[in-house]
């Protein structure tokens, strides 16, 4: 789709490049807790957890039959963390549009990031104590850590629209979700070896995966000083019809109330949101629930999946350049609806990938790192053009209570389809209908219209 710049008022990122490098080191720092522990070890260890708490006496490889009890009903051991991940998602679609509104008066909005990150790098180090039957520990930090992370990306990602132009967006934006799964598979590879030989460091094999979710917590905390301090003068905007007088938070619950009532404007933003809603949800179910598949339903061993996804990282950082290339040369829209084609033959693969056969899981692994991360970084930036300016945070806060490892209508349907079936594969091939469904709607999103009707500059190709 290619179009004519339009004419703008003065650029929100004019200045602001230098500030393009310590931004990337946030997907570096982030990633390690969503690549070790929230994609790989800790749905899996969860769920070891709650099966030997509802079947304590429950024989190695052997399936629990019975259910935990929570507030009455009947929970499956292996639906506990899809169900906690569902919770976290309904928790953070009513938190984050606050978190949207707050971050976009802040002056200051690295301090905020910070904040967020630290917290929730906090709650990832103290999954290392949930151990025994202690499943509840884990299923609150967890959502804990997801909420934070996804506040956290609710003020990283509205900072792309202050430091690259329409023109620099997609690349800018692959650029960070390149180095992010790079990142990630540093530390992924580490926690390999440990997890492989657990004794080289004196520990069990559970032990070595609560010191491998401690080492991710704490490389997030770490890495995180560096976008902090690196973006520190970084200047927010503050809305000029928002009365001054009213304070950040009274502030705030007005610009909320002014989004709603004018989201009915941009009407291919909210139908771009709305397509997000239904494949991001896809991706996010396939990512978060990847290792459990193959580790209950295809027989692999923990260590092995580490194999798998320490390769899909490092594919991945390929994979996310390759994409921001392709949208220099079909624009980032038709690139995405391309991935998502892709990832419905990846979802359907899966459902027939056979038990304990190594080669051809690894050949599923290569086709999700090649459109994982392109994907997400296009989607970003092309959600990045058709929102209003200075308000960027408050518009990302909804994007982001849809985003990684906060997706809700996936995570709810695989844990469902499973306590029906008590079969993972059926559960996972019914991820298809979201990824068909999120690319027919985004099919029909007319970009070069959303940008205009956001007052945004249109860029040569979108």
């Amino acid at each position: 789709m290619t179009t004519a710049a339009a004419p703008t008022t003065a650029a929100t990122w004019e200045g602001n490049e230098h500030y393009r490098r310590p931004w990337y080191w946030y997907d570096w720092a982030n990633s390690a807790y969503v690549t070790t522990t929230a994609t790989v070890l800790f749905a899996p260890y969860l769920t070891a957890v709650a099966e030997k708490a509802a079947c304590p006496h429950l024989a190695t490889g052997a399936t629990c039959e019975t259910n935990l009890q929570v507030l009455g009903l009947g929970i499956s051991p292996g639906s506990v963390a899809p169900f906690t991940i569902t919770a976290a998602t309904i928790v953070s679609a009513v938190v984050l549009i606050f978190v949207g509104a707050i971050a976009d008066r802040s002056p200051r909005p690295a301090r905020v990031l910070g904040l967020f990150a630290w917290a929730g790098a906090l709650a990832a180090c103290l999954m290392a104590l949930v151990q025994g039957t202690n499943w509840q520990l884990g299923v609150l930090l967890l959502i804990v850590a997801n909420l934070c992370l996804g506040a956290s990306l609710v003020v990283y990602d509205s900072i792309l629209c202050r430091i690259a132009s329409p023109d620099d967006r997609d690349t800018v934006s692959s650029r960070g979700w390149a180095l992010g799964y790079l990142g990630g598979g540093l530390l992924l590879a580490i926690n390999f070896v440990m997890l492989a030989k657990p004794s080289l460091i004196g520990v069990d094999k559970a032990g070595a995966v609560r010191l491998s979710m401690l080492m991710a917590g704490l490389w997030w905390a770490g890495f995180t000083l560096i976008p902090v301090r690196g973006m520190w003068r970084l200047r927010g905007v503050e809305r000029p019809e928002v009365a001054r007088t009213a304070g950040i938070v009274g502030g705030s619950v007005r610009q909320l109330v002014d989004t709603f009532a004018e989201l009915r404007l941009f009407p291919q933003t909210l139908l771009f949101l709305v397509a997000y809603l239904f494949f991001n949800d896809g991706i996010q179910t396939v990512i978060g629930q990847a290792s459990l598949y193959g580790n209950k339903q295809l027989g692999f061993s923990e260590s092995t999946m580490l194999g798998l996804f320490l390769m899909v990282q490092f594919v991945a950082f390929g994979g996310a350049l390759l994409f921001g290339v392709l949208a220099r040369w079909f624009g980032a829209w038709r690139t995405v609806l391309g991935g998502l084609a892709l990832w419905i033959l990846v979802v359907i693969a899966a459902f027939f990938v056979p038990d304990r056969q190594l080669v051809a899981l690894f050949a599923l692994g290569v086709a999700i790192g090649l459109v994982l991360g392109g994907t997400q970084a296009l989607s970003r930036s092309l959600y990045s053009q058709l929102i209003p300016r200075n308000r960027e945070a408050e518009f990302f806060s909804l994007y982001q209570a849809m985003e990684r490892g906060t997706s809700w209508f996936g995570t709810l349907t695989f844990g469902l389809v499973y306590q029906w079936t008590h079969s993972y594969r059926p559960a996972i091939v019914a991820l298809v209908v979201f990824f068909v469904v999120g690319g027919a709607l985004l099919a029909r999103v007319n970009i070069r219209q959303g940008i205009l009707d956001a007052g945004n500059e249109v860029p040569a190709r979108v």
